[in-house]
């Protein structure tokens, strides 16, 4: 029923994903160390257990219909995202917003995620989405977009958001993350973004720079190639270069 919900509700217009697993120490071996967790600290900063966070924006103007989106991981799962405008008038629309990440196809999921955005006719945009991952806790994220400039063949938009983390594991305190950027796109085939995102708790700063051209489209699917570079800053960590990162990204639009 719980997934079902979902699939009715929202297309994410700005949330963020996180997925930590982190191990578990006793209270007394967090204050016997003060280096957090110890030996476990690579493997809490490795690339398939901390993801970056960075919000997931809608560049399309306000829609007044239901739809969603569903689009594939290079692992083979998917993730299905849907939006249910609730009111609104010829300026803002607000809707209910959800969605299940690295959805299998035996039905698991990685996380799933429910909230309501606030849609402005120029572009901008507000939202409150709270996410569930099983493996981690729960998030609270508060987002926004800013439309700076669109015309018939540009659009530049700002964002930032910030996300409190409710870790299930007790011996791992609540913590925060902030983070912004900007992404452009020319004429709906090319596009670049830039964004950086910060846990104090771990001293950890994560920055992106990430380009993607737009191979197909139809009013019902879309398929990009993204490529760019990605680096990690935290003392936790050996100091990092510039890592490659690229993929394609397949949308289908209901």
């Amino acid at each position: 029923m719980f997934a079902k919900i979902f699939l009715l509700t929202a297309l994410l217009v700005g949330v963020s994903c996180r997925h930590l697993s982190l191990p578990y120490r006793p209270a007394s071996y967090i204050e016997d160390n003060t280096d957090l967790f110890g030996d476990d600290i690579d493997d809490l900063y490795s690339e398939h257990e901390f993801e970056s966070v960075r919000p997931l924006y809608v560049n399309s103007r306000v829609r007044r219909q239901a739809h969603g989106v569903m689009n594939t991981n290079p692992d083979g799962t998917a993730n299905i995202m849907a939006k249910l405008p609730l009111a609104g008038n010829d300026k803002n629309v607000l809707s209910a917003i959800g969605g299940l990440d690295a959805v299998k196809s035996g039905g698991s999921f990685g996380a799933a995620s429910g909230g309501v955005a606030l849609d402005n006719v120029n572009g901008h945009g507000l939202s409150l989405t709270g996410k569930h991952i099983p493996d981690f806790g729960n998030q609270l994220t508060a987002a926004g977009k800013v439309n700076l400039l669109h015309n018939d063949h540009n659009d530049f938009n700002a964002n930032a958001f910030a996300t409190r983390n409710f870790p299930k594991n007790p011996v791992i305190p609540n913590f925060n993350t902030v983070g912004a950027g900007v992404d452009y796109t020319y004429n709906n085939k090319l596009g670049a973004s830039l964004s950086a995102a910060h846990t104090d708790l771990f001293k950890r700063t994560d920055y992106s720079a990430m380009a993607n051209v737009n191979l197909f489209r139809n009013p019902t699917s879309t398929l990009d190639f993204n490529a760019g570079a990605t680096k990690t800053i935290s003392p936790y960590i050996p100091n990092r270069s510039w890592q490659p990162a690229f993929g394609l990204s397949f949308s289908k639009y209901f």
